[in-house]
């Protein structure tokens, strides 16, 4: 059975939509917030809710899968220095989406991802 299989396409094959989630990872924490489509800011949020769970540890295993997922040592090194510490106390929900008016060239429900 295909129970809890389905999740966004993004219309790109797999290697591309895993480049744009790490890309817009990436950003959110370099930024500590990020206007996009709101489909997108949806499929993010999860990934960043684990990552933020891993760099909570801050061991050397937690920064290697860190880093494995990001591919962006800097992001890493501001996630497990900065972000990390900064929710130790909190049991999870970091990210915050807000929804924003639609885009005016293709009428696409927009939205900011961003760190509570």
């Amino acid at each position: 059975m295909r129970h809890h299989d389905h999740h966004r396409k993004f219309g790109r094959k797999l290697g591309p939509r895993r480049a744009l989630l790490k890309l817009l990872a990436g950003a959110l924490i370099a930024r500590g917030k990020v206007k996009t489509t709101e489909s997108r800011a949806k499929s993010l949020r999860p990934l960043i809710e684990k990552m933020v769970s891993k760099s909570r540890r801050g061991d050397l295993a937690a920064k290697r899968l860190l880093f494995a997922r990001l591919g962006n040592i800097k992001a890493m090194r501001k996630l497990t220095s900065e972000i990390g510490p900064r929710y130790q106390n909190r049991p999870g929900g970091y990210t915050r989406i807000s929804k924003l008016p639609r885009r005016a060239s293709d009428g696409s429900p927009m939205a900011i991802i961003e760190f509570v």
